[in-house]
């Protein structure tokens, strides 16, 4: 029986030492896993450093922080252009009024020049024209009236022309994160 005892309490013993083994053992993996979620953790900051998300992201505010504050320095050139649309469209709007109101008496006025270039003052008389300067006159009215409107149609196109151009750019900034350059911190854009 003493032999057992003495088994029995070196079985404890080795029963004992296995579990103060495991506990360590468990104790240290968990001080593993704990050092290896602080290595994934630096590991994934580390990549996002390497490739650049927060200095880019960084630069890219201050970049739109500056491109803001030029815009709000060139506010004024800006509120022009927006004027240029408006001005445009009414403008658009009387040339197309007056279209309507020569409908094609220019034409009729160069044929009406050929043919009073082509006869003489005899010719004129027999046909019953008595007063050419008056027909003259307002011969120019109405070519006078189709020469200013054709001036302020090229003009109206130019204006669009620059204004698509800068409103395409302008396009390009906001779809990149640029704020509408009208509507800054939440507020319209006035002077």
């Amino acid at each position: 029986m003493s032999i057992q005892k003495t088994e029995l309490k070196r079985l404890k013993e080795k029963v004992t030492s296995l579990e103060t083994n495991c506990q360590l053992a468990q104790i240290q993996q968990k001080k593993e896993a704990q050092k290896s979620l602080r290595m994934d953790e630096r590991i994934m900051f580390l990549e996002k450093y390497l490739t650049l998300q927060k200095p880019l992201g960084q630069t890219k505010e201050m970049l739109w922080a500056n491109i803001i504050d030029s815009v709000n320095d060139i506010w004024p050139s800006i509120e022009v252009i927006f004027e240029q649309i408006e001005l445009v469209k009414v403008a658009t709007e009387a040339i197309q009024k007056v279209k309507e109101e020569l409908g094609n008496q220019p034409e009729e006025a160069n044929q009406l020049i050929h043919f009073l270039n082509s006869k003489n003052k005899y010719e004129l008389d027999e046909l019953g024209v008595e007063d050419i300067t008056e027909t003259i006159i307002k011969i120019k009215k109405v070519l006078s009236k189709r020469n200013l409107m054709l001036n302020l149609e090229k003009k109206c196109h130019d204006l669009q022309v620059g204004i698509d151009r800068f409103m395409a750019k302008l396009q390009i900034l906001i779809s990149k994160g640029l704020p509408d350059p009208r509507v800054i911190n939440e507020k319209l854009m006035t002077k």
